[in-house]
């Protein structure tokens, strides 16, 4: 196990004893595409200018981890990795130059992160990071060109959206690393949610496309990310949340988080989207494509209403297939967006957010379906390639 510091979600950090020194802890570490994890005592490396070391104290897993752990993007794989990128933790030290945090506060690692000075951290419009934004490609600091962990026998282990949070410990920029509000230590295992899954939901639908009250809305794809959007649509009062899927069993977890009526296409004689306008007069307000899958976004697309519908991406696309819509499909009057983070800027508008959750706008106890210690993360993974879980929360 780790050899540093223990410290409690309800409780201070302990004095460091390890700032400036490299670290040994327990990580679980995949040598390549769908292999088990290995849970390997590795060494991490203290954080050098503008970073941060964490202690991570929970994790929780993603479908964008999953996907990588398969390799189903060639672009992305290298290995030895650590994956993960939700995750909640406190900082164990903080290298050079970073003034906005410390040793003992409570954070949430973001994969997008704000680093405050680019043009586009400048902007209102995006929460695009020029320097630090959300990059599969990237597999080691940025500061340096050089990997923060390392196995046992001196050779490098990557990192993976700027987070790799499947560690005791892990080292991040300092731009993706944002403050939790003490008062909220007591909460830090269900903020872990804000990583990732929940804030790109919710995001998408009260940031991307702003959900009006009484509107309409359609999502397609009931993962995490889908119920998530069906909460933020709930929480602003949309009056018909439509979920589509081809698993029935996540109906009645979509119940609970406001969807009010459930398409399962393999069911229908007619195009989906068809059956959407019948249901809506015309066609929904928003719809939100959450499943990564082309055919789908079309589906979503054309399920909107003429003159002012919109549909939001939010699914990763994998293959080099091109946007499924002609041009002239536009100029009907519907338009179409991607949501990175669903547009939140992380260290910025995330620590407002989570209040915002615990006083209870959000649920996110609801997304939390299993809980396991971290040296069963193999069997956390299979729980979701199965579909028997949203989250699955490791206890690291």
């Amino acid at each position: 196990m780790e050899n540093g510091n223990h410290h409690s979600a309800n409780g201070s950090a302990k004095p460091s004893k390890t700032t400036g020194k490299a670290i040994t802890c327990t990580a679980a570490v995949v040598h390549g595409p769908g292999e088990p994890f290995v849970l390997e005592e590795i060494l991490v490396e203290p954080p050098q200018k503008m970073e941060v070391r964490i202690k991570i104290l929970f994790t929780s897993i993603c479908h964008t981890d999953l996907s990588a752990w398969k390799g189903e993007n060639e672009s992305q794989q290298a290995y030895p990795r650590i994956l993960g990128h939700e995750a909640s933790g406190i900082v164990e030290s903080v290298g050079e130059g970073v003034t906005d945090l410390e040793e003992g506060d409570y954070v949430v690692p973001i994969f997008n992160g704000e680093c405050g000075a680019c043009e586009c951290c400048k902007r209102v419009q995006t929460n695009v990071c020029t320097r630090y934004g959300v990059n599969p490609m990237m597999k080691v600091m940025e500061s340096d060109g050089r990997s923060r962990f390392w196995a046992q026998d001196g050779k490098p282990i990557y990192h993976f959206l700027n987070t790799s949070t499947f560690s005791e410990y892990s080292v991040l920029q300092s731009a993706c690393v944002v403050k939790v509000d003490p008062q909220l230590a007591s909460n830090l295992k269900i903020l872990t949610l804000l990583s990732c899954g929940v804030s790109t939901g919710v995001g998408a639908a009260w940031n991307t496309a702003n959900v009006q009250p009484g509107s309409t809305v359609a999502i397609f794809g009931l993962g995490a990310v889908g119920l998530a959007v069906a909460e933020g649509a709930r929480a602003r009062g949309a009056s018909k949340i439509i979920g589509v899927d081809i698993n029935p069993s996540k109906f009645s977890k979509g119940r609970a988080m406001g969807v009010t009526d459930f398409i399962n296409p393999t069911e229908l004689e007619k195009p989906l989207h068809e059956r959407i306008r019948e249901m809506t007069k015309g066609g929904v307000d928003y719809s939100f494509e959450c499943a990564g899958n082309l055919d789908v976004l079309r589906e979503a697309f054309l399920s909107t209403h003429e003159g002012w519908g919109f549909t939001v991406i939010l699914g990763i696309h994998p293959t080099p297939r091109m946007l499924p819509i002609h041009p002239m499909e536009l100029f009907v009057g519907r338009g179409i967006a991607g949501s990175v983070f669903g547009g939140f800027k992380g260290k910025t508008q995330l620590p407002n957010f989570a209040k915002e959750c615990m006083q209870g706008v959000v649920d996110l106890e609801k997304f939390i379906t299993h809980e396991l210690p971290f040296e069963k993360i193999n069997e956390a993974f299979q729980l979701l390639v199965d579909g028997k879980s949203l989250r699955c929360l490791l206890h690291v």
